[in-house]
């Protein structure tokens, strides 16, 4: 993937819309949840985690999906699973991640999905997903008011 930074800029020197529109435009889309989220064996959007935006053609964008707190099952060799898909969890996954357990025993962790992606210009939904191999224990994505999920869009410049 071809990068096109901007130049370096001297004194005198006019900045032109050209310039301006290779700076990064920040985060164009961003979603939080405080609503627990109780895992099934099905790759489902979870609670708040979709997103739409304008995307513009030729960008580069970041998209982070957080979970803050994942209770894994208590199934051995148990894996709690996170993607990243565009549209819905039937269209093009972005990214995934997992958190697994080798022994019949619940954990505890954070787990996190990043990409950089292109698109096409026009309208995109993000959609954050979750799944788990098994219901033994009662699985969980954990979230509250001091540890909310995340779902970001971040637009990093021109491809």
């Amino acid at each position: 993937m071809a990068i096109s930074p901007n130049t370096t800029f001297v004194i005198g020197q006019v900045l032109t819309a050209d310039n301006a529109n290779r700076f990064p435009f920040g985060i164009v889309a961003k979603a939080t949840s405080t609503t627990s989220y109780t895992l099934t064996t099905t790759m489902t959007a979870t609670t708040g985690m979709t997103v739409t935006f304008t995307a513009i053609a030729n960008r580069n964008y970041k998209i982070t999906y957080f979970e803050p707190i994942v209770e894994t099952t208590s199934a051995a060799s148990g894996q709690t699973n996170i993607k990243i898909f565009q549209t819905n969890t039937a269209g093009n996954q972005i990214t995934s991640t997992v958190l697994g357990n080798s022994a019949a025993v619940k954990i505890l962790g954070t787990i996190n999905a990043v990409s950089v992606n292109t698109f096409s210009a026009g309208s995109i939904t993000i959609i954050g997903a979750a799944n788990t191999t098994s219901t033994t224990g009662t699985p969980v994505l954990q979230r509250n008011l001091f540890f909310p999920s995340l779902l970001l869009v971040e637009d990093l410049g021109p491809a």
